[in-house]
């Protein structure tokens, strides 16, 4: 519910300071409360139940309180990620219950809401309107799964998906055809009421289906896809989630289905429009302001050293772009984690710093160019961090403390090859979620 101003500082003094400025614009476009108003819907003739799950869902629903008429009925539940809820606002009436549960790996309180979630959908009638709040992060958060699968077999398949590589896309996919919530599932059991969606985008593309799993949209997806996914990266299940799948007995409610008639999705915030917001700061302060795309996915080091190649023709004068300028870009990269040999340490870290780190090393020093890459929910992975920053010694001071890039990035340890320098980016949750945020200084 934060609504203060970023300060910009000129980015020939900070340039660090520059880039937290511009990712601090880029974070506060996508807040909750300054998105969701034109979207509400006229209170119905009968009640208003707000259900939802996602990073933002905390923030969502304290705006859908401070906005919706004080006469009208409203109630509901949301899910959200631990330490995510934000600051109540004093004089907010609390009218949404807001839980918190596990993300990326789902536990026992995501179970446990999910299941309330349904459950308050029995008795809805057509007078009524449930309001569903969407965000990233929902996947994890909204767990119920399918009939034979218990929550520890889902948690397992989980961390096989975080840990093989695939897309927001292909995992979601899967996770949809193994759950009795996600994929559709909650529109369909909150027949006969209407239903509006409103969604906080953090896929590349803004497709309603695959943000938080599509819970109240239709889903074009097949079990055979799934099957498919479960092939292409190796994920180990049991022949009952095989033999179900095989079978289509869990297949998902499919685009013209009459349980979505008379539905609508309103998308509220979206990486685009995060990034023009972060272009328009950059143009004020005197910068050329390039957007290379809102939906860049594939592996992190590797995009990473792509717009380093980008970077170092721009500071030689070379390619499209015209120095001084920000090179700003979103989307979902993905970290395919390594085997390591018997008794290495563990590697930190998650996609913005092993973007940070295919950049540095792909930099190798550049003068002029320095970077910052994070997370716009205010966490990397699973670590404290919203991302890291790159700067043109940054190289340097690593092989002053003995640290080696190559060897950071063989195990995936991004948090232990920023930490030392002190270039992690450390915000906290910021309460709502447009995905990756990149942006590019070249001087």
């Amino acid at each position: 519910m934060q609504d203060v101003q970023p300060h910009i500082p000129a980015s020939t003094q900070d340039p660090q300071a520059f880039l937290k400025a511009l990712y601090d614009v880029a974070v506060q476009r996508a807040l909750p409360l300054h998105n969701t108003a034109v979207h509400l819907p006229v209170p119905p003739k009968g009640r208003t139940l707000v259900l939802g799950a996602g990073k933002a869902g905390g923030a969502m629903a304290q705006a859908v309180e401070a906005l919706w008429p004080a006469e009208a009925p409203l109630s509901g539940l949301v899910v959200t990620r631990y330490g995510h809820t934000p600051p109540r606002p004093a004089g907010l009436p609390e009218r949404i219950e807001v839980v918190e549960a596990s993300h990326p790996v789902p536990d026992a309180a995501g179970l446990q809401a999910a299941e309330r979630i349904l459950a308050l959908t029995q008795g809805l009638t057509a007078h009524d309107l449930v309001l569903c709040l969407i965000s990233g992060g929902g996947s994890s958060l909204l767990t119920l799964p399918a009939d034979g699968i218990d929550l520890q077999l889902k948690q397992d398949i989980n961390r096989q998906l975080l840990a093989s590589g695939a897309n927001i896309a292909e995992m979601n996919c899967l996770r949809k055809h193994l759950s009795r919530i996600k994929g559709g599932r909650l529109a369909a059991a909150c027949a006969p009421a209407r239903v509006v969606t409103l969604t906080i985008s953090d896929v590349p593309g803004d497709d309603p289906s695959i943000i938080a799993s599509g819970p109240t949209v239709p889903d074009a997806t097949s079990c055979a896809d799934a099957l498919a996914i479960l092939k292409r990266y190796a994920i180990t299940v049991p022949d009952s989630v095989l033999q179900a799948l095989q079978s289509g007995a869990w297949e998902t409610p499919k685009p013209g289905s009459p349980v979505f008639a008379g539905h609508s999705v309103h998308m509220i915030a979206t990486p685009q429009q995060s990034l023009e917001a972060a272009a328009a700061a950059a143009h004020a302060q005197g910068l050329n302001a390039y957007i290379l795309s809102d939906e860049i996915e594939g592996e992190s080091r590797e995009v990473g050293k792509v717009h380093a190649a980008l970077a170092r023709a721009t500071a030689k004068g070379l390619g499209p772009f015209t120095k001084p300028c920000v090179i700003l870009s979103g989307g979902e990269t993905t970290v395919t984690i390594k085997p390591q040999p018997t008794g290495t340490p563990k590697g930190r870290g998650g996609r913005a710093g092993e973007f940070c780190m295919g950049l540095a090393q792909g930099l190798q020093g550049q003068p002029g160019v320095w970077a910052l890459a994070a997370d716009t929910d205010g966490i990397d992975g699973i670590e404290d961090n919203a991302g890291a920053q790159v700067s043109p010694d940054t190289l340097a001071r690593a092989a002053a403390l003995g640290h080696k890039v190559d060897e950071h990035l063989q195990r995936n340890d991004a948090y232990g090859f920023f930490s030392p320098l002190g270039d992690l980016v450390i915000t906290g949750p910021t309460h709502t979620n447009v995905n990756d945020f990149r942006a590019i200084l070249v001087v």
